[in-house]
């Protein structure tokens, strides 16, 4: 059955990204759910989309009509598409293989991928994905579980849980005495890798809500997670097989922990020594608190003078933000600024998708949670904005490159204010904006063409964010700044030094 979508634009004029940047609200079918899982295009140019209440419908957005593809899946989260007839879903308990076999667009087979990780039925058991390497494999995130709410009598997979038995741990209250988040079966606070065949392979621990898996364009597989225990506020991970990204719940299912040992009774200090730092920090509430899926931009240009970055959502602000990513020492690092804010977006930015025309297609929900719900599309009207391009780290400041050539009488001290925090790395939920103060800037120096500038600083120290405000910086053309806020994750400085103790909590 069809249903027309009509597709109404909304005028941005008011606001300084709408000058460049236009946005339409796709109409989804009428009784629909409209919180969106997952979205991807089919190879023949269709939209496919997953629904909180199970539904897959595919697009056609030239007729602006819809079709039920499936239904009766479980709060699928996510969805890759195969072929014109076949897409992969992650939903609750599974992975699940769906197919149009007879070619009539309905789907008539369902088959498990996988299910080789453990439930106990806990609301805050969410899974996450998948996304798809270039040689197919499938990654996927198990969120942990929540001690506001207990495990139900039936589970699948093994009971672990700090020593206590499944008796013991009811009696605990849940488990709260070990932890706000926890983990009961395997392999919950994972990221695993799922080969096409459905082999199953655990692939990197200590994620605490990692509610978007993606890959850039060069095949490197990057994850966010939620700010919350053991995370001081929301980061990027690039992630790489067997390292461990920071919460210990996880490291229950790891051959090196031993069986009943409680990571709450453990020092912060011997998992800091373990852990990957997040790759890019997302100051709370500043720039944001429940960050979702991160996107490249794969338009080849068709979507603005950003190729290659990665973009990423966000849930509770009206927000996606753009990360600018600097390899410094051989690792990843960089900075996060706001790309798209407010001006008809709407909240719950939860998953994208780009089209061949070079258009974003946005996916919005809330979980019952914060957020919204609903499909939008992002397109660029060909004129340029004025932005920082990008943030790359000097012995002794940064390099930023901008969109345009700045005006004249922009590179002034009074235009560019350095500010630097750190989040502790501890039990709590979260963490304040720690050791905040100035920095001081030495010395500026604008290249041949204007568009790039060098900014000294007297303070580089790693274990700190560097918070750049800009004031009133507009292009040799007038145009002013569009995006005022930058956030660069100094992890490690040029020479390897990534020595920062008072990132932990004595």
């Amino acid at each position: 059955m069809f249903f027309a979508g009509m597709v109404a634009a909304v005028s941005l004029r008011e606001a300084g990204i709408g000058d460049y940047y236009s946005l339409q609200n796709i109409a989804t079918p009428k009784g629909l759910d409209p919180q969106v899982g997952g979205l991807d295009f089919l190879p023949d140019g269709r939209l496919v989309a997953c629904f909180h209440r199970g539904e897959v419908y595919t697009y056609d957005s030239g007729k602006g009509e819809w079709k039920l593809f499936a239904d009766g899946l479980q709060e699928p989260l996510g969805i890759v598409a195969i072929n014109d007839r076949e897409v992969v879903v992650m939903q609750r308990p599974e992975l699940t293989r769906i197919t149009d076999t007879d070619g009539n667009g309905e789907a008539d087979q369902y088959k498990t991928v996988c299910d080789d990780f453990g439930m106990t039925g806990n609301y805050h058991e969410f899974a996450f994905g998948p996304a798809r390497d270039a040689r197919g494999n499938l990654y996927v995130g198990l969120n942990l579980a929540s001690s506001g709410a207990s495990i139900r009598p039936e589970l699948r997979g093994e009971f672990r849980h700090y020593g206590l038995s499944r008796e013991g741990f009811k009696a605990n209250s849940y488990g709260r005495a070990s932890g706000r988040m926890y983990t009961a079966t395997p392999y919950r606070g994972w990221v695993l890798m799922i080969t096409p065949e459905g082999e199953m392979t655990p692939f990197a621990p200590g994620f605490r809500s990692p509610n978007g898996l993606g890959f850039d364009l060069d095949g490197q597989l990057f994850v966010t997670d939620n700010q919350g225990d053991w995370l001081g506020t929301s980061k990027l991970f690039h992630v790489q097989r067997g390292k461990f990204y920071g919460h210990p719940a996880s490291l229950a299912w790891t051959n090196e922990w031993k069986k009943g040992r409680n990571p709450l009774k453990v020092a912060s200090t011997e998992f800091d020594g373990k852990r990957t730092r997040g790759a890019v920090l997302f100051p709370h509430g500043l720039m944001a608190n429940s960050p979702t899926q991160p996107i490249p931009d794969s338009s080849g240009g068709k979507f603005g003078p950003f190729a290659g970055q990665l973009f990423v959502g966000e849930m509770n602000q009206p927000r996606i933000m753009r990360v600018m990513l600097d390899k410094v020492a051989g690792e990843w690092q960089g900075a996060c600024v706001p790309f798209y804010d407010a001006a008809g977006l709407g909240t719950g930015n939860h998953r994208f998708v780009f089209g061949a025309d070079g258009n974003l297609w946005v996916g919005q929900t809330h979980l019952s949670w914060v957020g919204g719900q609903g499909m939008q599309r992002i397109k660029w009207n060909g004129k340029t904005p004025m932005e920082v391009e990008s943030m790359k780290l000097l012995r002794n400041g940064f390099k930023l490159t901008f969109t345009k050539p700045l005006a004249k009488g922009a590179c002034h001290h009074d235009h560019f204010q350095f500010t630097r925090y750190y989040y502790e790395y501890r039990q709590g939920y979260g963490s304040p904006q720690l050791g905040k103060e100035a920095v001081q800037i030495t010395d500026l120096k604008l290249l041949r063409g204007a568009r790039t500038l060098m900014i000294y600083l007297d303070k580089l120290t790693p274990g700190y964010v560097y918070q750049l405000d800009l004031n009133n910086i507009a292009a040799t053309d007038g145009s002013p700044l569009v995006n005022a806020l930058v956030c660069y994750t100094l992890n490690r400085l040029t020479n390897g030094d990534d020595k920062a103790p008072h990132l932990v909590q004595k």
